[in-house]
Formats: structure tokens, sequence, C-alpha cells
């Protein structure tokens, strides 16, 4: 509860939160498709910062996340941009579902949605899709009260609109809802929206933190990712790719803008922390 409103939904993204981290996911097929590294960062650092800055340059992540062009066109688009380090060309076919191939659940995030729902609360999936097929949807009636995919329903993360839109269909009001996310950017337009922003970077400090705002108990993390491949939001750049297969730091300057407030929760709009 914040300032008197008692929290009654949770709303929260997938990639990088509900699956193990995009950069993770990303660098595996880097690996595996022999990706130019230089060439996969100048393309990307540039795309991503701009479809998370309100005053950034339109360009394919805003159209494939909107639903305005098809997972084909943006392989197409983004292949053409790539160069593999043996010098051949990168395949466009199939690129999204390589790309995202090494990407598995985390049960113990499972876990926690699943225990907040039977707690009472109304929970929500919020998306920005790279591949609206890909999603696990047999898992979704068992987590979730309504899903609300950017591709399907023309909106896109840190747009109010989409913020707005789900916690309607939750039938609740922003300043009601707490959400989830792996993206500062998302948090603060969340938080921006009214709602009380948790900022993910791992299953138990998110589960402090939710444990925290609605006092509902939740148990540690359980057992390592899971299998099964799913979507999450557009990739940044990420780190660069090591000689083994330890991923590196999280990404840098660029892909991920929008501070999220000191800790990681965010209040909504004009409401403070007790």
């Amino acid at each position: 509860m914040i300032n008197g409103t008692e929290f009654r939904g949770v709303i929260t993204d997938w990639g990088g939160v509900l699956t193990t981290p995009i950069p993770t996911t990303v660098q595996a097929w880097i690996q595996a498709d022999g990706i130019d590294w230089d060439s996969y960062r100048t393309v990307m650092r540039a795309w991503v910062s701009d479809a998370y800055d309100p005053n950034g340059s339109r360009n394919p992540i805003h159209a494939l996340e909107r639903g305005e062009c098809s997972g084909a066109e943006f392989e197409e688009i983004l292949a053409a941009q790539l160069f593999r380090v043996d010098g051949g060309a990168v395949a466009a076919e199939g690129l999204l579902q390589r790309m995202f191939a090494a990407s598995a659940r985390v049960p113990a995030m499972y876990d926690m949605i699943r225990a907040l729902r039977d707690a009472g609360l109304r929970t929500a999936l919020l998306s920005n899709s790279w591949g609206c097929a890909e999603y696990p949807r047999a898992d979704f009636p068992g987590l979730f009260d309504t899903v609300v995919i950017s591709g399907e329903c023309g909106m896109r993360k840190p747009e109010e609109e989409i913020f707005l839109h789900t916690a309607k269909i939750l039938g609740l009001e922003p300043e009601q809802c707490v959400f989830i996310d792996d993206i500062e950017a998302n948090v603060a337009a969340a938080a921006a929206c009214g709602m009380t922003g948790v900022h993910h970077t791992e299953a138990a400090q998110t589960a402090a933190a939710l444990q925290d705002l609605l006092g509902v108990t939740l148990d540690g993390p359980g057992p390592g990712p899971g299998p099964g491949p799913g979507p999450g939001p557009g990739p940044g750049p990420g780190p660069r790719p090591g000689p083994g297969p330890r991923p590196g730091p999280r990404p840098g300057p660029g892909p991920r803008p929008g501070p999220a407030g000191p800790g990681p929760v965010t209040p909504g709009a004009g409401n403070t922390m007790r």
C-alpha cells in the first residue's frame, strides 16, 4: 500500500524476467551463429537506444514490436546489417527463432507469480514481442488473468497507452498495480502512469521487493532455469562475448535508458514509499 492505495494487481514483463536474461540469450546466439560482434553492436545499439528514448527516431524495432512489420520482414532487415566472423552472410530465415533459442523459463519467477495469484492479486503479462508465435502460451492460463502482447495490440512499452490499457483490462486503476520489468525505461514509464515499478535483476531481489510492497510471503528462488525457449523484449547489444561461456555484464550505455529511481522500487507519480 502506498499513500492509502491498496495494491490489487501485478503486471510483469516476459523476457528477462520470467526467462533467463536477454543478454545471456543473445550471447549464445551470436556464438552459435558465428555473428561478428561489431556488426551486431553497431546496428542494435542505435536501434535499441532510439526504441527507449521518447525523442528517438523510429526504426525497425518500433515496427516489429507494434506489429507493423512481420517477423520475416524484420529478419531480412537485421540480417542485411550483420556479418559472420568467417565473412559469410547471415541467414535471414529463422533469425529470430535462433536469437531466442537459448531462452529458458525461470521456475522461481513462475512460482512467484502463482503465489501472488493464489494470494488474491490479479496478474497480467505485458510484453514487447519479437515473435508472437514463440511464447509458451500453454503456460499462461495458470499464471495470468490477462495477457497483453505488443504486436497484437499495436502499442509497445514504454508508451503510456499500453500501461493504461493493461490496467483497464485487469479492471484496476494504475495506482493499484505493481509493474515488474528488467528494462529501467519501462519501469520509469509505468511509474509515470501511476503504477509502482520494480526493476528486476534476479528472482530473490524481486521477491524481497514484492514482499515489502504486497505483504505476501514469497519463498526464495528455487531451481535454476527450466527448459523451453520464449521470446523477450528487443535485445540490447549486451556485453562483448568472451572466449568462454560465461556471460559478461549487462548492456552498456544506450540500450536501457531511463532511471528508475533509488533502489529496485519506483513508486508511481506523486507517491512516496512508506
